[in-house]
């Protein structure tokens, strides 16, 4: 008894730093970010993995009854679908909660609950603790599909250094805590290997928050506010900095005096400004940063930098379909095009099929692209 007391200590110090550290990060992002689906996201996922870490307690496991854990362990399980939320929500700014999300989780909630309740005594035990084996796994691959899967358009650097290491680490805890509870005979986690868990999420969970908490608001999450609507592609790109978002603090740096402008970031500006609005590149079909980069022989880098920071767009594939929208909203508003297929429009503008189309136009300016060219023409 008195040699296992230095590692219950042990535990019970982690899971209290842990537990305040997750409670902090919901406060603040809470306090800050409360509208916005990424900080919802996080902290519902912050909320989880209290639940998660208190009543994974070996001495609490000991103590409460099969019944009395199953709703704790079905939040506890139901976090691995929390994870593939909030990847997607941190990663994506068109990011909206949908009801399989909440179907998700409540499937998996309902599931575990059920096995913990039950036990393996019950005649569907096989495929049900089966079945829940592979949920940890499932949503782990979701989450790096969905962060890969807007990786190469993200042009926030600190939104993308964040992505590798969330999905890396959260990938990398739920396989290692999978092998863990399979090499269990009833799948729990206890002594030196539960104080472990403890560890590897507080070494997870402490540099994200560090990070989410540094990271300013206008890098890590979208403003929430629609985008001014980009001027149309025969006027000049408007080079402007990003202001900061309604409720951020300003820093030093914000009101101190603007430094002198980089004259290499001036040449690709304009360099930039001849090739997407004067010869129209956003036309072409696939275009990537990389192929733009190319085209322009400059880093990749520098190319995102310049669109992230100097013309205030976050993601890519958005700023080349502004582009593509401007063309189009200008034909669709042109009298001497009135003749002129909706489709006809949309491929001339860039866009590679009439359904995409309709739907980023849609987005834009609350229209389909006829109700548009009805409302323009009205008087013409």
């Amino acid at each position: 008894m008195l040699d296992a007391l230095p590692l219950t200590v042990l535990d019970a110090a982690l899971r209290g730093m842990l537990v305040s550290l997750l409670v902090v990060l919901a406060v603040v992002l809470l306090r800050d970010r409360p509208r916005l689906p990424a900080a919802q996201a996080a902290v519902a996922m912050c909320l989880g993995l209290c639940v998660q870490v208190i009543s994974s307690t070996p001495l609490l496991e000991a103590r409460l009854s099969a019944l009395a854990q199953a709703p704790l362990v079905a939040v506890s399980v139901a976090n691995a679908v929390l994870f593939w939320v909030f990847v997607q929500a941190l990663f994506d700014d068109e990011f909206v909660f949908r009801p399989v999300h909440a179907a998700a989780w409540l499937a998996v909630a309902l599931l575990s609950g059920f096995n913990c309740a039950l036990g393996s005594q019950h005649p569907t035990a096989p495929v049900t603790f089966g079945l829940l084996r592979a949920v940890p796994l499932l949503f782990a691959v979701l989450a790096a599909i969905a962060a890969a899967a807007h990786w190469r358009a993200d042009l926030v650097e600190a939104r993308r250094r964040l992505r590798k290491y969330i999905v890396v680490t959260g990938v990398v805890y739920t396989l290692a805590m999978l092998v863990a509870r399979l090499a269990s005979p009833q799948g729990r986690l206890t002594g030196t290997v539960a104080t472990i868990d403890v560890i590897l999420l507080l070494l997870m969970v402490r540099p994200t928050a560090w990070w989410m908490l540094r990271i300013s608001g206008s890098d890590l999450f979208p403003s929430g506010r629609p985008a001014a609507l980009q001027a149309p592609p025969q006027a000049p790109i408007q080079v402007r900095l990003q202001t900061p978002e309604q409720g951020d603090v300003p820093s030093a740096a914000d009101s101190a005096e603007p430094s002198p402008p980089d004259p290499a970031e001036e040449r690709l500006a304009a360099a930039l400004h001849r090739l997407m609005v004067e010869e129209r590149a956003y036309r072409t079909e696939d275009l990537t940063v990389a192929s733009l980069a190319a085209r322009l022989s400059v880093p990749e880098y520098r190319l995102r930098r310049l669109i992230n920071q100097r013309l205030g767009h976050r993601n890519f594939n958005a700023y080349v379909n502004g582009l593509r929208l401007d063309e189009a909203r200008a034909a669709l508003a042109d009298p001497q095009r009135r003749q002129s297929p909706v489709l006809t429009i949309a491929l001339d503008a860039g866009f590679q099929s009439i359904g995409p189309f309709n739907r980023a136009f849609r987005a834009a300016t609350g229209l389909t692209p006829t109700e548009f060219r009805r409302e323009m023409l009205a008087d013409s």
